[in-house]
């Protein structure tokens, strides 16, 4: 075998940083070493792997072609290690979920994986829906939480839970105590959303997409907290998770607006690419989190503390 492992570590660093320096820096190593290795790694199968585009290298199709095999021996590699090491963890798993699914259910998740398995290491990046995507697309992340849809060739799609989006306001709103609020109603008033992009988004689109031109978007905000805020401050109203808003609503400090004339269900979706390698560790963390929501039918009826406590 002509090839180490440490030249697959390398093409797999600079495949995902698209630079030798940035790869090197990621493995410890010094920029020359990582090129050098990179380079022989090419010359001994008289391949090239990546096209230079100004300072940067973009992985090409032969590349692409080996990337997701290079992964997955190395997830081996790393399983055989800890084996042999005697660790009762899993190595090093990268998790990416969107902004409402990593903000009120993926740290508390994390938090109860890693107190089961306490050798385990989690890197948890939290993102917009087409963000997380793009990621699992290129081999960054070995699973993707997310809130929107997926419809990438190459990417496999679980649905994990139902979740439903809410229109709220401030209490002292006039449409706060309002029992029914129609559509065109909810047309004349000013609107805090989050950007395009994400999964909110994209489920609020759906809900109006014969109202588009008619709607008054006043500011658009890429964290959900922010149109938390916003909202509250009497800017306008929004649009978001009810998980999201389930502590706001029990103190007061926002209330749902009815609209029965909407239709705001979604689910949340398990993501990883269809040619990745199942790792221990990612059955079993994909496993807690269908335990975790086994007896509820929707993201906002899952007991937090439960999660905390136990």
């Amino acid at each position: 075998m002509k090839f180490s492992l440490r030249q697959l570590e390398i093409f797999v660093a600079v495949s995902r940083t698209g630079s030798v320096s940035k790869a090197a820096q990621a493995l410890f190593l010094s920029q020359s070493a990582a090129s050098t290795a990179l380079a022989e790694f090419e010359k001994q199968y008289n391949v090239q792997l990546f096209d230079r585009v100004g300072k940067s290298l973009r992985i090409n199709q032969a590349g692409q072609q080996l990337l997701p095999h290079a992964v997955e021996l190395l997830d081996r590699a790393q399983e055989i290690h800890n084996l042999m090491e005697g660790h009762a963890g899993y190595g090093l798993m990268k998790i990416g979920a969107t902004l409402t699914i990593g903000n009120y259910l993926a740290t508390l998740l994390v938090a109860e994986f890693l107190h089961e398995h306490a050798d385990s290491r989690i890197e948890l990046q939290v993102h917009n829906t087409k963000t997380i995507i793009e990621q699992i697309a290129n081999h960054e992340l070995d699973i993707g939480l997310i809130e929107g849809g997926c419809h990438h060739p190459d990417i496999e799609v679980e649905t994990w839970i139902a979740d439903e989006l809410v229109v709220f306001c401030a209490p002292d709103h006039p449409l706060a105590n309002k029992k029914k609020v129609t559509v065109q109603q909810l047309l004349a008033e000013p609107w805090i959303l989050r950007e395009k992009g994400s999964g909110t988004r994209e489920t609020f689109d759906r809900a109006f997409h014969n109202y588009h031109s008619q709607l008054n978007i006043r500011l658009e905000l890429e964290h959900t907290e922010a149109v938390k805020r916003t909202v509250e401050s009497g800017l306008g109203i929004g649009c978001i998770s009810r998980l999201a808003l389930k502590d706001a609503f029990r103190r007061g400090s926002l209330v749902p607006v009815n609209t029965p004339a909407l239709d705001l269900g979604r689910y949340f979706y398990f993501l990883w690419h269809k040619q990745k390698y199942q790792t221990t560790g990612m059955r079993e963390f994909l496993a807690l989190c269908q335990s975790i929501t086994a007896d509820v039918s929707r993201s906002d009826e899952v007991n937090l503390t439960r999660i905390i406590k136990e």
